[in-house]
């Protein structure tokens, strides 16, 4: 059996700069992955299986299995093998689900990304990365983000992406208040779709001045999912009061994050946290430099 980590999608900063004709809208977003993550693993069977478990694996349970993003990653994946002539065995695979369905931190992304990426290595299947960056966009897009696993920038929808070097990791806490959104719903309330694009990077090598550019950025989607779900302001209040140095909503929602100046600051925030609001979903985790 084959396990990958689908590792945390954190958006620090995401501004919408435009849309086009066929409604999909441009962002320029700058992303980190956690060393907090779902489970993806995958063995060679005699017909193919899913199987779902894990601690937020509840809110999935009434799900029709052909739609998750995993299922619907093997059979993309699958369809291509075929096309290049290869074979492509069935599978048994298992989501171990650690993460909050619908969150804004790239959960089934991440998942789809992981899926694909043990596929190959199972199936022996190596596909031109224009091939493999296509099937991931077809699925969804924050996937090809998540197949990058790393540090970047991402621009049009989501399938241009520019990888960013960053000279330390940042400790961070997430906090979401177990309340699904919709991101077609948070994108339909938007004002203006056509807000300033992220300024250049700076400090990437430096903690405090990194923190210091990013309080110059923006996510333009926090305002509208706080119309959608005034507990994300309640969130972002409470990480605040926690002694984060910054404080943001990650992607369309409601999963909130606070950075802090250790690692040690960070279990301690989210272990206040949890005191706080036990019904919340609170962990402390630390950003990956590498894919």
């Amino acid at each position: 059996m084959l396990t990958l980590e689908a590792p945390a999608k954190i958006n620090l900063a995401l501004h919408v700069t435009g849309q086009r004709a066929d409604g999909y809208h441009l962002i320029e977003s700058l992303v980190v992955f956690t060393d907090l993550g779902d489970l993806v693993s995958v063995e060679l069977s005699d017909r193919d299986g899913f199987i779902l478990e894990g601690p937020e694996s509840g809110a999935l349970t009434a799900e029709d299995t052909q739609s998750n993003l995993v299922v619907r990653a093997r059979d993309s994946l699958r369809a291509a093998a075929h096309r290049s002539g290869m074979e492509a065995a069935p599978v048994q695979i298992r989501l171990d689900k650690r993460l909050p369905v619908a969150s804004g931190i790239g959960g089934g992304s991440a998942d789809a990304a992981a899926t694909l990426k043990a596929l190959c290595r199972i199936w022996n299947f190596a596909p031109e990365p224009e091939t493999l960056s296509t099937i991931a966009l077809g699925l969804g897009a924050d996937v090809p983000m998540c197949l990058s696993g790393q540090p970047l920038i991402a621009r049009g929808i989501g399938e241009a992406l520019d990888p960013v070097k960053l000279g330390f990791a940042l400790d961070l806490v997430i906090v979401n208040p177990r309340i699904g959104i919709s991101t077609p719903a948070v994108f339909s309330k938007l004002q203006r779709r056509d807000n300033t694009p992220l300024p250049a990077p700076e400090g990437l090598t430096d903690k405090h001045r990194f923190v210091e550019w990013l309080s110059q950025t923006r996510n333009d989607l926090q305002s509208p999912a706080m119309q959608l779900v005034p507990d994300i302001a309640d969130c972002l209040s409470a990480v605040r009061d926690s002694g984060a140095q910054f404080v943001r909503m990650s992607g369309s929602g409601a999963s909130c994050f606070g950075l802090y100046q250790s690692t040690e600051a960070a279990q301690d925030a989210a272990q206040r946290l949890r005191d706080e609001q036990p019904s919340w979903f609170i962990q402390a985790t630390q950003t990956l430099s590498q894919g």
